[in-house]
């Protein structure tokens, strides 16, 4: 399972990388925005030099012309690149376009199979679910991760699942057991992956116990 940081901060995603764990970053205008970047290319350019897997860059444009133009000119930013795109019927000739140009893209903002089923159809790289949002409005997130990843299994579909708008680590691990080949992670949510209450007082218990004997 492959592990995004879902940020634009420049220090969360230098530790990530430092620990060993982040295979790519997914980010949009906000999230640039609120880390105080003036310019989005400079910003993407940043992480990309960091990180040495997919980095989504998300358009702005709600017509499939200037999704392309755009996704055409964020592409040169970096080889690793991916176009981030709103599930929009527009979004679906976009997809098509730039897939066709071998552009890679990222559907975002998916909350039904169908939704993922015709991005795929359309070509897209990667789709993104998000389950905290449904979880928010009392429908099951993670019901939905299933049925996607099921869909695609059924047609032998390329096309990889990106498990986004995760909350906390039980997030996580219920993808990873339904078998989504990426969860995209905000800071905050990766680092309690590694915490457990027991390590914690093992790992004073073993300190104690060696001081003990000095």
């Amino acid at each position: 399972m492959k592990i995004f940081l879902d940020t634009a901060n420049i220090g969360d995603i230098k530790k990530g990388v430092a620990w060993g764990i982040v295979d790519g970053v997914t980010t949009n205008p906000t999230l640039i925005s609120r880390e105080g970047f003036k310019d989005y290319k400079s910003a993407l350019k940043e992480i990309c030099d960091i990180v040495k897997g997919p980095v989504s860059a998300e358009v702005i444009s709600t017509d499939s012309e200037g999704m392309i133009k755009e996704g055409k000119d964020l592409s040169k930013i970096d080889e690793n690149i991916v176009i981030k795109i709103p599930a929009t019927l527009e979004g679906l000739k976009a997809v098509k376009q730039l897939t066709n140009e071998n552009i890679k893209t990222n559907v975002t903002l998916i909350f039904s199979p169908s939704q993922a089923l015709l991005a795929a159809k359309a070509g897209a790289t990667y789709v993104s679910p998000f389950v905290g949002r449904l979880d928010d409005i009392s429908s099951g997130g993670m019901e939905l991760i299933e049925k996607i990843v099921a869909i695609f299994d059924n047609y032998l579909i390329d096309t990889k699942v990106i498990v986004a708008s995760i909350r906390h680590p039980l997030h996580f691990v219920e993808s990873a057991l339904i078998g989504a080949e990426v969860a995209t992670i905000p800071f905050p949510v990766l680092g309690k992956l590694m915490k457990h209450p027991l390590t914690d007082i093992g790992i004073e218990r073993f300190l104690n116990d060696w001081k003990k004997n000095q």
